[in-house]
């Protein structure tokens, strides 16, 4: 009884804190845990036998809610399989309750089944790890402090918001009933220390030309912000409103020239353009950061202060110059007329025009967005246009893994589309053999199918390896069919070559429950490295012509 009244307790904190989701991989040594949730009206519970789809579900879970998921599983190997959603949540600041059941301290050590060292077993990725040992009466009273503990940890009211990890042991017989449990105590709030660093009311920018760069973390409203300065905003993949089609721009050696800033601006994250990176370290300006928006990224090292807080329209000392906004503005829109032009002419698909299409439908239906890694998030921030609905993207790790699981755990209760590459569908097929499980919703997953990893196609393996040698290493191109992988699930699928079959096809998924998976295909990864040079090409001629 001592067990099931210790998990009954977590989960009553949990909730008064605010939990709603638990996600559940099936096993025996979590069944107080996996009862006591289950006992609760207020959770919502999601099941997923794999347990890595089942850590980036909960990962999806939490980017939506904003709010901690917690997620089960049992003791061994299961543990593991959360090692990468840890690891993604860890850098992008999801917060995730990770439960990992264990066997006692006696059974450790002496050939037990299903027993590995799970003390400490994601290292530092986690804010905070517990191991309260199994379960004792005399020691109720630290149950709700610990519970306490794990969830303003996660949430970063100590340090910034992450995963946390429990690992709790249980004796058998693991079965019980749950008796009453004890007090809830006054909560005890984790400050996060202060930063002791510059307000941002005190930085003053007036009349310069500022370039502001935001990536993971950035919320719509601060882009919005940003703009009323008149501060330009490039923003990543996930970036609502920022300024579109900035790569292709930043490959114009004319514009640059034209658009040198007098400082740059750092905001969260990094956008996934290279050439976006190999500009800031050239220019080498006065890089400022602020801290408003979470932890900021620099990984050239080209931050030279920090100030606390976020931009205020109100604040004139922040108002930049106007005419240099205006630049970057005009060189856009020309870009976006000259794309949708491009969009008219053309009859077949190709990759930028999927991730236009993609975007254009989640701006249009109010659908949430997911993207994959490799290419669809560089098409995404290179050739889309701005994103106006929220836009999550795995960019802690920058990993293929779990993609199609997060998708599913965004879209649950609502609506939300996906775009993957064909190697990342299969990378985590098993995230479709729950689909969206027992939560309702819509989710519209779109593969790319280019027949292999993309990226690679862009890199220096694919000029300097002979072709075959290339495509067994790198390309990995793989011979499944693509729709009738998604239908053997269960699930609607279709395969589409040309933008009307492509946006009528995410229309319908939209518009029904469930998952649907629309496979789109592209010409070959060579004629896309061509493609996107020539799409390239034009915008420098477009651009050059627009200044004569």
């Amino acid at each position: 009884m001592a067990q099931a009244t210790f998990a009954a307790t977590l989960f009553d904190e949990w909730i008064e804190a605010g939990l709603r989701d638990v996600v559940i991989s099936p096993g025996s040594r979590s069944t107080p845990l996996v009862l006591a949730a289950a006992q609760r009206e207020e959770l919502t519970l999601h099941v997923r036998l794999d347990e890595r789809s089942a850590g980036f579900f909960a990962l999806g879970r939490a980017l939506a809610t904003k709010t901690p998921v917690a997620v089960i599983v049992t003791s061994g190997t299961a543990a593991t399989e959360l090692h990468a959603c840890v690891a993604e949540a860890d850098l992008a600041f999801v917060p995730l309750i990770v439960v990992t059941a264990d066997r006692p301290p006696e059974l450790h050590g002496v050939g037990a089944a299903q027993t590995i060292e799970q003390g400490r077993l994601y290292g530092e990725m986690v804010r905070l790890f517990e191991e309260p040992g199994v379960a004792r009466y005399d020691l109720a009273s630290s149950w709700r402090p610990l519970a306490n503990r794990l969830w303003h940890f996660a949430t970063g009211e100590s340090l910034a918001a992450g995963p946390v990890h429990l690992n709790a042991a249980f004796v058998e017989p693991l079965m019980g009933t749950p008796v009453e449990l004890p007090e809830r105590e006054s909560v005890v709030v984790f400050r996060a220390p202060d930063e002791h660093l510059p307000d941002v009311a005190t930085f003053d920018v007036a009349g310069q030309s500022v370039l502001c760069v935001v990536g993971r973390g950035v919320s719509k409203e601060v882009i919005d912000e940003c703009h009323q300065l008149d501060w330009v905003v490039l923003g990543d993949a996930t970036a609502q409103g920022s300024l579109a089609y900035f790569d292709a721009l930043l490959r114009c050696d004319d514009f640059v020239e034209r658009v040198r800033p007098d400082l740059v601006v750092r905001l969260g994250g990094v956008p996934a353009s290279k050439v976006l990176a190999d500009q800031l370290r050239a220019w080498n300006l006065r890089t400022v950061a602020l801290s408003g928006a979470g932890f900021v990224a620099d990984p050239d090292h080209l931050i030279h202060e920090t100030y606390a807080g976020l931009p205020h329209h109100d604040y004139a000392p922040l108002k930049a110059n106007h005419d240099y906004a205006a630049t970057w503005r005009r060189a856009s829109d020309d870009v976006a007329t000259w794309l949708e032009t491009a969009e008219r002419d053309e009859s077949v698909l190709n990759e930028p025009l999927v991730a236009r299409a993609v975007v254009a439908a989640s701006n249009a239906s109010g659908a949430a967005l997911v993207v994959g890694s490799s290419m669809p998030v560089r098409d995404v921030e290179w050739w889309a246009p701005s994103r106006e609905c929220a836009t999550y993207a795995n960019r802690g790790v920058n990993g293929i893994d779990g993609v199609v699981s997060t998708a599913l755990g965004v879209a649950v209760g609502s609506k939300a589309l996906g775009l993957v590459g064909d190697l990342t569908m299969l990378h985590d097929v098993s995230g479709l053999v729950e689909g969206l499980g027992n939560g309702r919703g819509s989710c519209v997953l779109v593969v790319v199918d280019n027949r292999g990893g993309g990226i690679f196609s862009f890199l220096p393996q694919a000029s300097d390896l002979e072709s075959d040698r290339f495509e067994l290493l790198f390309g990995t191109p793989r011979p499944h069919d693509l729709e009738v992988v998604a239908s053997a699930f269960g699930h609607s699928s279709s395969t589409v070559r040309t933008l009307d079959e492509l946006r009528n096809a995410i229309e319908k998924g939209l518009s029904s429950d469930g998952l649907s998976v629309v496979v789109a295909k592209v010409p070959s990864r060579k004629e896309n490295v061509t493609l996107h040079q020539e799409w390239n090409d034009h915008v420098t001629q477009l651009v050059n012509k627009g200044n004569a």
